[in-house]
Protein backbone atom coordinates (compact mmCIF):
# COMPACT_ATOMS: atom_id res chain seq x y z
CA UNK A 1 0.00 0.00 0.00
CA UNK A 2 1.11 3.18 -0.86
CA UNK A 3 0.19 6.86 -1.19
CA UNK A 4 -0.44 8.52 -4.93
CA UNK A 5 -1.40 12.15 -5.22
CA UNK A 6 -3.74 13.34 -7.12
CA UNK A 7 -5.47 16.99 -7.81
CA UNK A 8 -3.33 17.85 -4.61
CA UNK A 9 -4.61 15.20 -1.76
CA UNK A 10 -2.86 12.12 -0.95
CA UNK A 11 -4.90 8.62 -1.17
CA UNK A 12 -4.09 5.02 -0.47
CA UNK A 13 -3.58 3.28 -3.69
CA UNK A 14 -2.13 -0.23 -4.37
CA UNK A 15 0.59 0.59 -6.40
CA UNK A 16 3.17 -2.04 -8.02
CA UNK A 17 6.71 -1.17 -6.84
CA UNK A 18 9.29 -3.35 -7.03
CA UNK A 19 12.45 -2.52 -4.94
CA UNK A 20 15.72 -4.58 -6.57
CA UNK A 21 19.37 -4.19 -6.36
CA UNK A 22 20.97 -1.79 -8.24
CA UNK A 23 23.34 -3.44 -11.40
CA UNK A 24 25.40 -2.01 -13.84
CA UNK A 25 23.03 -2.33 -16.12
CA UNK A 26 20.72 -0.36 -14.20
CA UNK A 27 23.36 3.11 -14.33
CA UNK A 28 22.43 4.26 -17.68
CA UNK A 29 18.63 4.58 -16.76
CA UNK A 30 19.82 5.89 -13.21
CA UNK A 31 22.00 8.74 -14.66
CA UNK A 32 19.35 9.93 -16.65
CA UNK A 33 17.18 10.41 -13.56
CA UNK A 34 20.73 11.93 -11.91
CA UNK A 35 21.15 14.13 -14.71
CA UNK A 36 17.32 15.88 -15.00
CA UNK A 37 16.90 16.15 -10.82
CA UNK A 38 20.52 17.27 -10.17
CA UNK A 39 23.40 20.21 -11.31
CA UNK A 40 26.12 18.69 -9.96
CA UNK A 41 25.03 14.84 -10.46
CA UNK A 42 26.98 12.03 -9.32
CA UNK A 43 28.95 10.37 -12.80
CA UNK A 44 28.80 6.77 -14.05
CA UNK A 45 32.11 6.34 -11.72
CA UNK A 46 30.26 7.14 -8.53
CA UNK A 47 27.55 4.77 -9.02
CA UNK A 48 30.10 2.11 -10.14
CA UNK A 49 32.92 2.78 -7.50
CA UNK A 50 30.01 2.44 -4.92
CA UNK A 51 28.46 -0.79 -6.81
CA UNK A 52 32.14 -2.00 -6.49
CA UNK A 53 32.52 -1.05 -3.06
CA UNK A 54 29.49 -3.31 -2.00
CA UNK A 55 27.41 -0.14 -1.20
CA UNK A 56 23.98 -1.20 -0.42
CA UNK A 57 22.49 0.24 -3.85
CA UNK A 58 18.42 -0.32 -4.73
CA UNK A 59 16.26 0.95 -7.82
CA UNK A 60 12.55 1.45 -7.50
CA UNK A 61 10.53 0.30 -10.41
CA UNK A 62 6.79 0.75 -11.02
CA UNK A 63 4.25 -1.84 -12.43
CA UNK A 64 5.04 -0.85 -16.43
CA UNK A 65 8.67 -1.25 -15.21
CA UNK A 66 9.33 2.31 -15.11
CA UNK A 67 12.07 3.36 -13.02
CA UNK A 68 10.93 5.89 -10.54
CA UNK A 69 14.09 6.67 -8.29
CA UNK A 70 17.06 4.92 -6.51
CA UNK A 71 19.39 5.34 -3.29
CA UNK A 72 23.03 4.15 -2.69
CA UNK A 73 23.88 3.84 1.15
CA UNK A 74 27.09 2.91 2.89
CA UNK A 75 27.21 0.67 5.75
CA UNK A 76 30.27 0.75 8.12
CA UNK A 77 29.92 -0.42 11.75
CA UNK A 78 26.75 0.16 13.19
CA UNK A 79 25.80 3.53 11.22
CA UNK A 80 24.66 3.61 7.66
CA UNK A 81 25.02 6.72 5.29
CA UNK A 82 22.84 7.28 2.74
CA UNK A 83 24.72 8.68 -0.32
CA UNK A 84 22.10 9.13 -2.87
CA UNK A 85 18.51 9.14 -2.77
CA UNK A 86 16.70 10.54 -5.91
CA UNK A 87 13.28 10.32 -7.62
CA UNK A 88 12.89 11.02 -11.08
CA UNK A 89 11.04 13.81 -11.64
CA UNK A 90 7.50 12.56 -12.78
CA UNK A 91 7.66 10.62 -9.90
CA UNK A 92 7.79 13.40 -7.22
CA UNK A 93 4.92 14.62 -5.07
CA UNK A 94 3.69 10.81 -5.00
CA UNK A 95 4.96 9.29 -2.01
CA UNK A 96 8.18 7.60 -3.32
CA UNK A 97 10.86 9.06 -1.95
CA UNK A 98 8.78 8.27 1.49
CA UNK A 99 8.85 4.32 0.19
CA UNK A 100 12.62 4.63 -0.39
CA UNK A 101 13.53 5.96 2.55
CA UNK A 102 10.85 2.95 4.37
CA UNK A 103 13.05 0.63 2.25
CA UNK A 104 16.34 2.44 3.20
CA UNK A 105 15.25 1.82 6.84
CA UNK A 106 14.43 -2.01 6.45
CA UNK A 107 18.03 -2.55 5.03
CA UNK A 108 19.73 -0.37 7.71
CA UNK A 109 17.61 -2.71 10.45
CA UNK A 110 18.44 -6.03 8.42
CA UNK A 111 22.01 -4.93 8.27
CA UNK A 112 21.62 -4.00 12.60
CA UNK A 113 22.74 -0.44 12.05
CA UNK A 114 22.10 2.31 14.85
CA UNK A 115 21.33 4.74 12.88
CA UNK A 116 21.39 6.40 9.44
CA UNK A 117 23.15 9.88 8.50
CA UNK A 118 22.39 12.24 5.17
CA UNK A 119 23.58 15.23 3.77
CA UNK A 120 21.17 17.53 2.33
CA UNK A 121 21.16 20.84 0.79
CA UNK A 122 19.69 23.96 2.95
CA UNK A 123 17.82 25.02 -0.68
CA UNK A 124 16.80 21.42 -1.32
CA UNK A 125 13.07 22.13 0.58
CA UNK A 126 11.38 18.92 -0.83
CA UNK A 127 13.71 16.72 0.60
CA UNK A 128 14.13 18.62 4.08
CA UNK A 129 10.65 18.35 4.41
CA UNK A 130 10.26 14.55 3.60
CA UNK A 131 13.41 13.48 6.08
CA UNK A 132 12.21 15.97 8.72
CA UNK A 133 8.37 14.45 8.35
CA UNK A 134 10.21 10.61 8.57
CA UNK A 135 11.95 11.33 11.85
CA UNK A 136 15.68 12.66 10.99
CA UNK A 137 17.18 15.62 12.37
CA UNK A 138 19.77 18.09 12.45
CA UNK A 139 23.05 17.14 13.75
CA UNK A 140 25.71 19.43 12.28
CA UNK A 141 26.33 21.56 9.07
CA UNK A 142 29.25 20.76 6.89
CA UNK A 143 30.47 24.13 5.48
CA UNK A 144 30.94 24.48 1.96
CA UNK A 145 29.70 20.86 1.14
CA UNK A 146 28.04 20.86 -2.05
CA UNK A 147 29.32 22.80 -5.37
CA UNK A 148 27.01 25.59 -6.17
CA UNK A 149 26.48 27.58 -9.53
CA UNK A 150 29.05 30.12 -10.16
CA UNK A 151 32.15 28.47 -8.64
CA UNK A 152 30.22 29.13 -4.88
CA UNK A 153 30.05 26.42 -2.47
CA UNK A 154 26.81 25.50 -0.28
CA UNK A 155 26.61 24.34 3.01
CA UNK A 156 25.35 20.55 3.62
CA UNK A 157 22.87 19.94 6.59
CA UNK A 158 23.61 16.74 8.37
CA UNK A 159 20.59 15.08 9.38
CA UNK A 160 20.37 11.41 11.84
CA UNK A 161 17.64 8.98 12.10
CA UNK A 162 17.68 6.34 15.12
CA UNK A 163 16.82 3.17 13.85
Amino acid sequence: MSSVQETGKLRPEIVPLEFSRMQAQDIDEVLRIEYAVYPFPWVRENFLDSLLSGYEAWIVRDGSRQLLGYFLMMVAVDEAHLLNITVALDAQGKGTGRLMLDKAVAVARERKMQSILLEVRPSNLRALSLYEHYGFFQIGVRKNYYPAAHGKREDAIVMRFPI
